[in-house]
């Protein structure tokens, strides 16, 4: 389930991420031509791009994708290397649960302050609303994988190769 939940995320950050480079060349080929650009279209690329990576988040996570500096871990055994991969999923989920947290936070108090983009007026409170999700499902994700790497419950083929958890 949670493999779909995260591949469904990728899909739709992958696509946010798609359609603000097509509003992008679009308003820089009106700007060009008709000195017109798209009203609002910075506003839409921070929200957008912030949305597109916090649901990608989630399926990088899963593939085990994020960067790893394995130069001082290199001669080190394959279970040690778990432990250390494992002890760097929970580190993980601290900084994913923490941010999802204070975007959901950040939402709140932005709503109640009644906060909107400057060009277009539109509330803040949902740009920071839509963080949350992305970021909440990368950390339980992280979790899992911390949990099956430290116990070694993880399975045979993915012990020395990232991958998804089953």
């Amino acid at each position: 389930m949670l493999t779909l939940l995260s591949h469904v995320f990728g899909l739709a950050g992958s696509s946010v991420a798609l359609a603000v480079g097509f509003m992008t060349t679009t308003s820089v080929i009106m700007r060009a031509v008709w000195d017109t650009p798209i009203p609002g279209d910075v506003e839409i690329t921070q929200v957008g791009i912030a949305l597109a990576i916090s649901l990608c988040l989630p399926v990088c996570q899963l593939r085990r994708a994020n960067i790893l500096v394995d130069f001082f871990t290199q001669g080190c055994t394959g279970r040690t290397r778990q432990l250390l991969d494992g002890a760097g999923c929970w580190l993980l989920v601290l900084m994913y649960g923490l941010l999802a947290w204070r975007t959901a936070v950040g939402a709140a108090s932005v709503r109640q302050a009644g906060e909107t983009t400057m060009i277009l007026s539109v509330p803040m409170w949902w740009a920071y609303a839509s963080l949350a999700p992305g970021l909440a499902l990368a950390a339980l994700i992280a979790l899992i994988q911390g949990w099956q790497m430290l116990s070694g419950t993880l399975p045979p083929d993915e012990q020395n190769e990232p991958g998804a958890f089953r």
